[in-house]
C-alpha cells in the first residue's frame, strides 16, 4: 500500500503537465512537502467536463453517493485489480481517474524514490461530493498494484505508477471497452533506475533527510 509519500520539487520542477495548470491560487498554496499523509491536501492532475486541469484534493476518497462525509471508511488506497468492481470505486475508475505528483513514498522505515531524484506520476481516483447546503468536497485514493522485486521484501503492494507522456491516455479514457487498454497500465513497473533507501523515523514522523545509504540500488 501507499500509506505516506514526499513531493519535494518546487514549482518550477513539478512535471510540465501539471506546472502548466496551475493557476495563482495553486501556486500560491503549493510548497515542497517532505511528508505527505491520509486526510491532507495533495496536488493531483485530473480530467473534468473535457478539461485536464490542476485540482487540489483531500486524500481519503469519499464516494459521491455517501450520505455523511465523516461517517464510514476513506481509503486512501485501491487495489487495482478490483476497482472496477468495488461500489466504493467503480463509478470513480470509469469516468474520474487521476494523477498524484510525487517524489517518493514511504514503506515501513523506507524511501522509495527515482535514482535522479525526479517526480513521478502515482495513478489514482477522485471523486465530488456534494453537500445538501451546497458544499463541495474533492477526494482521491492511490491505486495499488502487486509488488515488483524492489518493493516485495517491504510489502505486498505498491503504488501504480503512470509513466511520463501518458498523462492523456490515464486520463481521457471514457467508460465501456476502451477501458481495457488501461489495464497494461496497471501492472507491475519496472525497478530499474528506482532506490529504497532507510531512513530514520519518529513515530508517525519519517525523515527523508536522514538517509543513511541505499538498501536497494538496480541502475
Amino acid at each position: 500500500m501507499c500509506g505516506r509519500f514526499s513531493l519535494t520539487a518546487d514549482a518550477l520542477q513539478l512535471p510540465a503537465a501539471i506546472r502548466e495548470r496551475m493557476d495563482d491560487v495553486h501556486l500560491s498554496r503549493y510548497a515542497p512537502r517532505q511528508l505527505i499523509r491520509p486526510s491532507e491536501p495533495v496536488l493531483g492532475l485530473r480530467r473534468e467536463e473535457c478539461k485536464t486541469e490542476a485540482a487540489l484534493m483531500l486524500w481519503g476518497l469519499i464516494p459521491s453517493w455517501a450520505k455523511d462525509p465523516s461517517a464510514g471508511p476513506r481509503p486512501i488506497n485501491a487495489r487495482s485489480e478490483t476497482v472496477a468492481e468495488k461500489a466504493s470505486f467503480r463509478a470513480a475508475w470509469r469516468h474520474r481517474r487521476c494523477l498524484i505528483p510525487a517524489t517518493g513514498f514511504f514503506e515501513k522505515n523506507y524511501l522509495v524514490r527515482r535514482r535522479d531524484q525526479g517526480s513521478f506520476w502515482m495513478a489514482g481516483l477522485w471523486e465530488r461530493w456534494l453537500g445538501s447546503d451546497g458544499s463541495e468536497l474533492d477526494t482521491c485514493t492511490i491505486l495499488t498494484t502487486a509488488p515488483n522485486s524492489l518493493i516485495q521484501p517491504l510489502h505486498d503492494r505498491m503504488p501504480v505508477l503512470i509513466p511520463d507522456g501518458l498523462e492523456e491516455a490515464w486520463l481521457a479514457v471514457a467508460d465501456g471497452h476502451d477501458l481495457r487498454a488501461l489495464e497494461p497500465l496497471l501492472m507491475g513497473w519496472d525497478p530499474q533506475g528506482w532506490i529504497v533507501e532507510p531512513i530514520q523515523s519518529s513515530g508517525n514522523q519519517p525523515s527523508p533527510s536522514a538517509v543513511q545509504g541505499s538498501l536497494f540500488d538496480i541502475q
